[in-house]
Formats: structure tokens, C-alpha cells, sequence
């Protein structure tokens, strides 16, 4: 599967599969230690879910950790003097 993340604002981001939204990821809390939740935005029957996602969210204690989980995604930052770079 191929997953890329897009910035939305610091904190927020929109999960795309093949072009499509399937996902938000969030960053919860507003100190640190964070955590980050991948949340998928229709509630699909398990069978019909796309991999990784076994449940409709899954928690992570690091952006880092939840991009592992998603294969290394690129990632798009809303800063516009970064260019797209990968986790």
C-alpha cells in the first residue's frame, strides 16, 4: 500500500491512498509527551479495511513510529520553504 501524509496544519494531517482521504493523523494532547492517532474516516467492515489498520484508530507515542507503521509515507509539509521529504 501506498499512503502519503499532508499537512493540514501543525499537528493534523490528511492520509491519503492512491489519491484518496482514507485517514486523518493528529497529534493529541498540548504538551509533551505527545501521542498520534490514525483514524480512518469511514467506518469499514475489518475485512474491507485497508492494511495496516486492523481497528478504526490506532495510537502511537510518536509520528515517527506511526509512519513506520504505514511503510515510510511521504510526507508533504505545509511550510512552503520545505520540499516533500520522507519519513
Amino acid at each position: 500500500m501506498t499512503y502519503h501524509l499532508i499537512q493540514l496544519a501543525p499537528g493534523a494531517y490528511d492520509l491519503l491512498l492512491h489519491d484518496t482521504i482514507v485517514a486523518s493523523v493528529v497529534r493529541n494532547g498540548s504538551r509533551q509527551p505527545y501521542t498520534w492517532t490514525a483514524e480512518l474516516l469511514e467506518d469499514l467492515p475489518r475485512s474491507k479495511r485497508p492494511s495496516p489498520f486492523r481497528e478504526m484508530e490506532h495510537d502511537f507515542p510518536s509520528l515517527d513510529e506511526l509512519c513506520a507503521w504505514l511503510g515510510h509515507p511521504t510526507v508533504k509539509t505545509s511550510n512552503r520553504h520545505t520540499a516533500a521529504r520522507a519519513v
